[in-house]
């Protein structure tokens, strides 16, 4: 699940949706492993806010950064869920929430950042006890982030075929930079044509993933703990098997493997632990406690190869 924002010490997870994930648990630190890992920071104007009587809230998500023929290393692939209805310079890309799909609105938002810093600085938004409206709130916290060389601003589309209503189908998203991040080495690479399938004919459990986020490292009851650490665990392959087919896989999420818990969506799964490939993203959880099975979306089928590929990205 996207994580909202609402104080600056601690960086509450709100659980808005019933499912979506995207963080670490049973982890490791990744020790700069996978720099061109980075943390989304968003704003939404059409949410219900709990502080203010105006509307808006902020939320967190992971992405990977990816080489583009045309568009060079500015290219970030994450969730759908995570791109979908993010503002347009504050002002609302859903018709103040009556669009729910792509096709009728939530694309081309550009009130979304990202910080490939291991450990994200935070510090550079005043905190939300000193606003009191969520308009004063947006306007203080933009001029921190354009400010700051650490964060970089994009445009946010999610896959053209997005539901909210249905989020896991078509859970891609793509946010696009201005210009490459300076400092930042590497990137990650999209997996061919249906690069899962040949793990079918493998032994249940047998392939290790590699998934990578910065979202909450553990759920204790009502109790939250970490986040906003790039972390990275190595949870095992549970099944190919989802409802609509090939739409996701499902993989273990235990205190032997780690896994993804409540908080930024869309970190990469990578198909092995020294691999740059990126088979899918993380999208939903199967709990409330970040145990048991985690589900990531696929981006090795026809409709997100061809998404990707309108940005230049391909295998």
């Amino acid at each position: 699940m996207r994580r909202t924002i609402s104080i600056l010490a601690a960086l509450l997870a709100a659980l808005l949706m019933a499912t979506p994930v995207g963080a670490i648990t049973h982890g490791a630190a990744d020790a700069g492993e996978h720099p061109y890992v980075g943390e989304l920071l968003f704003y939404v104007p059409d949410v219900r806010s709990s502080r203010f009587t105006d509307p808006g809230g902020w939320f967190t998500c992971s992405a990977t950064l990816l080489n583009s023929r045309t568009l060079g290393r500015t290219v970030v692939v994450t969730a759908g869920h995570c791109t979908f209805g993010v503002g347009l310079n504050g002002v609302s890309t859903t018709h103040n929430g009556n669009d729910t799909d792509a096709a009728h609105g939530g694309v081309g938002g550009n009130d979304i950042w990202i910080s490939f810093a291991e450990h994200p600085n935070f510090d550079i938004l005043p905190p939300s006890s000193t606003f009191t409206t969520q308009a004063a709130r947006y306007q203080a916290w933009t001029a921190a982030l354009t400010n700051s060389s650490e964060w970089h601003r994009g445009v946010a589309t999610p896959h053209p075929l997005y539901d909210d209503n249905a989020f896991f189908v078509h859970d891609a998203g793509v946010v696009r930079l201005s210009s490459a991040p300076s400092g930042v080495t590497g990137n990650g690479t999209l997996a061919p044509l249906n690069w899962l399938n040949q793990y079918r004919a493998q032994p249940k459990n047998e392939h290790r993933f590699e998934t990578v986020g910065y979202g909450l490292e553990r759920v204790q009851g009502k109790k939250q703990f970490g986040g906003d650490s790039r972390m990275k665990a190595e949870p095992m392959l549970i099944s190919l098997t989802s409802h609509p087919a090939n739409a996701y896989i499902v993989l273990s999420n235990n205190t032997a493997t780690g896994g993804t818990c409540f908080g930024d969506s869309g970190g990469p799964t990578f198909d092995n632990t020294s691999s740059t490939l990126v088979v899918a993203v993380t999208s939903w959880g199967q709990n409330g406690n970040c145990a048991g099975k985690g589900g990531v979306y696929r981006l090795d089928q026809p409709d997100d190869e061809a998404f990707l590929a309108s940005f230049g990205v391909t295998p």
